[in-house]
């Protein structure tokens, strides 16, 4: 989405008693680059037995963000290094940019959606993306505008000016939530811009609406002085397209010739995710502390996380089945519109995309209960 200086983080954990000490840059004497094509060394961590770590890539779906918390944390805490694995991430540029950087071999791991993922695999299917746990629960696919610019309904969409990059999810399955709202697609006009300039534009009057994800469009526009009560927010998961969010992802070969590192990768990113959802506001410190540019704005970045909090992570679905998992009739459908949406020319199915093989018992992948989780502040 937004497009902004690239960089990595890098970490290691030290290696006597139970301490854990961050250093930023590559190493101790080398200072981190800070360019719009280079980054530090990737956050890396090492447990305190001294044993041999695999290393393992992984490339974020943005730039690092509140909602990568769980991430951090479990590097901060050690939690990969204690199943064997030396975590390195990179900021991404985009979910569809992160998933070809995957299905390229450049990292192991990613954060992306699986649909997406399903249009890669249709013009790859020899070369195929699984998703091995579902990290949000729900989409934050939405469209947006305000309400003094006359948009107070999804009808009210009708014969408007919308804008999204070419690329854009959400845009891709608009004609989708047309359908479902009442709103003749065809009526609607799109204005392409890159991805950074589209909270801009609607800022600025040039669009009536955007399309996008509700966690990077919501912080721009209320530090570009709106308030929640000036934007009209239509979710598509509240319109007929109950689309899971993020996923995490591999190839489906490195999973099969490494099930046990994709199953120690999986098993640390829930125990983080669990320290947030208990303390999201120590999780996004954390995120904070990790940010080597010290330009991150704190209060977009706790609107993020309000947004994952109550929208993403935290739904019946995830209080019954745990986290990771995915509803099979919920997935039915949703594979059924991304073939309409993306125009794809097969139809998956769950198993060509998802499988729960790699996830921990239930009872390791629990959600929090409420009384244990604290309020963001």
């Amino acid at each position: 989405m937004v497009k902004i200086l690239t960089f990595l983080h890098s970490a290691k954990l030290g290696l006597i008693a139970a301490s854990l000490i961050l250093f930023a840059g590559c190493s101790s004497t080398t200072p981190p680059a800070n360019t719009a094509n280079s980054s530090p060394a990737a956050t890396t961590a090492a447990n305190t037995d001294n044993k041999t770590l695999k290393d393992v890539r992984v490339q974020l779906s943005f730039l690092m963000q509140s909602l990568d918390a769980p991430l951090i944390v479990a590097i901060n805490k050690g939690y990969f290094a204690e199943e064997g694995l030396n975590v390195t991430y990179e900021r991404g540029f985009g979910n569809v940019d992160t998933i070809s950087k995957l299905g390229t071999g450049k990292f192991d791991l990613a954060f992306s959606d699986m649909y997406n993922a399903m249009d890669f695999n249709d013009k790859n299917p020899n070369d195929k993306i699984i998703a091995v746990a579902i990290t949000q629960n729900k989409a934050p696919f939405a469209v947006i505008g305000f309400k003094d610019k006359g948009i107070n309904t999804p009808k009210d969409l009708n014969g408007k000016k919308l804008g999204a990059p070419a690329g854009d999810g959400p845009r891709k399955l608009f004609p989708l939530f047309a359908e479902e709202v009442g709103v003749d697609a065809n009526s609607v006009e799109w204005t392409t811009m890159e991805p950074k300039l589209r909270e801009t534009f609607l800022l600025q009057g040039k669009v009536d609406a955007i399309s996008g994800f509700s966690t990077s469009a919501l912080p721009s526009l209320l530090k570009g002085g709106k308030k929640m009560e000036d934007i009209s927010l239509f979710y598509y998961t509240e319109n007929g397209l109950n689309f899971y969010g993020n996923a995490i992802l591999t190839k489906a070969s490195f999973a099969k010739q490494n099930p046990d590192v994709v199953k120690a990768f999986v098993k640390g990113y829930f125990r983080g995710l669990q320290d947030v959802l208990r303390d999201p506001s120590a999780g996004l410190d954390a995120v904070l502390a990790a940010d080597q540019s010290k330009l991150m704005d704190r209060n977009a970045e706790k609107i993020r996380m309000e947004i994952g909090l109550k929208d993403l992570y935290i739904t019946p679905e995830v209080e019954k089945n745990g986290l990771g998992g995915l509803d099979p009739k919920r997935m039915e459908a949703t594979i059924a519109q991304t073939v309409a949406g993306f125009k794809l020319k097969t139809k998956p199915t769950i198993a060509d995309i998802y499988t729960d093989e790699f996830l921990p018992p239930k009872e390791l992948r629990a959600l929090p209960p409420a009384s244990d989780r604290k309020p963001l502040s």
